[in-house]
């Protein structure tokens, strides 16, 4: 009554969330680089990823669209963004890249469809 709607949220509980199998070459890579950099830094870093993924595994509709049908969502902490597609009832992760790489150049040759 008279306040602002809340934030959108999807009318599911909970999404299928599926990661396609570059994913877990994407994390090992990163968290390799990061656990040399500082001990630990690589654990955070797939902590960081986890909350994401909790995230899309109950509001994947909230971030707006990407790239062709693609949406991200930024990691808060690490300059990686998450790219994944919503179809049907599942949320399918593609890529988890860094935040200068040539995004619609890596997620082209991710799609099954391409």
């Amino acid at each position: 009554m008279g306040g602002s709607p809340g934030p959108r949220s999807s009318t599911r509980m909970s999404w299928l969330l599926l990661v396609r199998p570059r994913v877990e070459q994407d994390l090992a890579e990163a968290r390799d680089w990061y656990e040399a950099q500082v001990p630990g830094l690589g654990g955070d870093f797939l902590d960081e990823v986890a909350k994401v993924m909790e995230l899309l595994a109950t509001d994947p509709g909230r971030p707006p669209f990407y790239y062709r049908g693609f949406r991200r969502v930024l990691l808060r902490r690490f300059p990686y963004k998450v790219f994944y597609r919503v179809e049907g009832e599942r949320v399918i992760v593609f890529r988890v890249l860094h935040g200068r790489r040539d995004h619609p150049r890596w997620l082209h040759g991710s799609h099954p469809h391409v």
